[in-house]
């Protein structure tokens, strides 16, 4: 038992109030034993904690190197130098996608890949220093599990949000420049941020959509699109006549600049659209570079225009002319017997003189 004692006292100080010299000497001897048996372990678990730190900068710090490579890689076109690896390339889908779209992409990718890897390494870093001092983790795990279930249900609409925009950005499913049609607004992309999509309208508004909302996207920039003209001629024109003259026009058409770069292959004349008493519709389709079907269709229209004029065909087929009837000339009719001041009708019709 005394020796229990002993043991307790040694190992666990405890500290009054000195009322003489001896007391003094007694407490300083048991400080000076506390410090130095406990010294070494408050060293070593300094030591182990920034052991710790220094070792979670120094992954965080290669990590993001290698996510810095990694998206660089990922960015490159597909013509490149010669030097491809499995991810060279990855972002440039075979030369669809422009530098700026390709580069933004990159960084989007970049920045969510280096968010996630500082969030894991610091966190696992200050848990374990946590752990090195001797703080229970139960009880702060349980409560941080607590808080996050509480935080996502609260904010569940930013998470759908942010996972929405990771996506979209990683799938391309459009980028800075295109023209899209989201089902709540329509225009060109100006910015897209994990977030939030920002638009530009055509009549100049700026639309600013949650990635969540949008459930689907038409993009009209990707790929090519189509230039639609429909042409109408006269009723009895040749058609075959017509439809070497819209080919002529849309070749050379496609010769002059810029439009030999905009037209993608030859000009079809797809057939009769419509058929009217005194016209013939003809529908006419250019495949073109995305976003560049008005213009397309625009110049379209003026060649063929100018030579239907100088072919001399006609847009309708004129009305017949109806010769209206003759007037008959209108019955001459007897002159009447008051014409005649001498007759007894214009006599009698004379008013009473005045009597004196």
């Amino acid at each position: 038992m005394l020796a229990d004692s002993a043991a307790d006292s040694t190992s666990t100080p405890t500290f009054t109030l000195p009322t003489s010299a001896a007391d003094v000497t007694d407490t300083t001897r048991q400080a000076a034993g506390w410090l130095d048996d406990n010294w070494q372990g408050w060293v070593v678990d300094g030591l182990r904690i920034v052991l710790i730190l220094g070792l979670a900068l120094v992954l965080r710090a290669v990590v993001r190197k290698v996510i810095d490579k990694l998206v660089s890689r990922m960015g490159r076109p597909a013509e490149g130098d010669g030097d491809h690896g499995v991810l060279g390339g990855l972002l440039a889908n075979s030369g669809v996608v422009n530098t700026e779209r390709r580069q933004q992409r990159s960084e989007a990718i970049g920045s969510v890949l280096r968010s996630v890897a500082s969030f894991s390494i610091l966190g696992t870093a200050s848990l374990m220093a946590l752990s090195v001092l001797g703080v229970d983790l139960a009880p702060l795990l349980a409560s941080a599990g607590v808080a996050g279930v509480a935080i996502g249900f609260g904010a569940r609409n930013l998470v759908t949000d942010f996972l929405s925009g990771v996506f979209m950005i990683m799938e391309d499913q459009y980028g800075v420049g295109d023209e899209i049609d989201t089902g709540i607004a329509t225009g060109t992309v100006l910015e897209v941020g994990l977030r939030v999509t920002k638009l530009r309208g055509s009549a100049g508004e700026i639309w600013y959509i949650r990635n969540g909302e949008v459930k689907r996207i038409a993009n009209m920039s990707q790929g090519w699109s189509t230039a639609t003209v429909d042409v109408q001629v006269g009723y009895k024109e040749d058609l075959e006549r017509i439809e070497a003259l819209v080919t002529e026009a849309a070749e050379q058409l496609s010769k002059e600049s810029p439009y030999d770069e905009l037209i993608w292959g030859r000009v079809k004349v797809l057939g009769v659209e419509s058929v009217a008493v005194d016209s013939v519709q003809l529908r006419i389709e250019a495949r073109c570079t995305p976003g560049k079907a008005a213009q397309v269709s625009r110049a379209l229209r003026l060649r063929l225009k100018a030579a239907f004029d100088l072919a001399g065909v006609k847009l309708k087929e004129e009305a017949a002319a109806t010769v209206p009837a003759q007037a008959t000339a209108p019955e001459v009719l007897p002159p009447s017997a008051l014409a005649d001041p001498n007759s007894a009708r214009s006599l009698a019709a004379k008013p009473i003189p005045a009597q004196n």
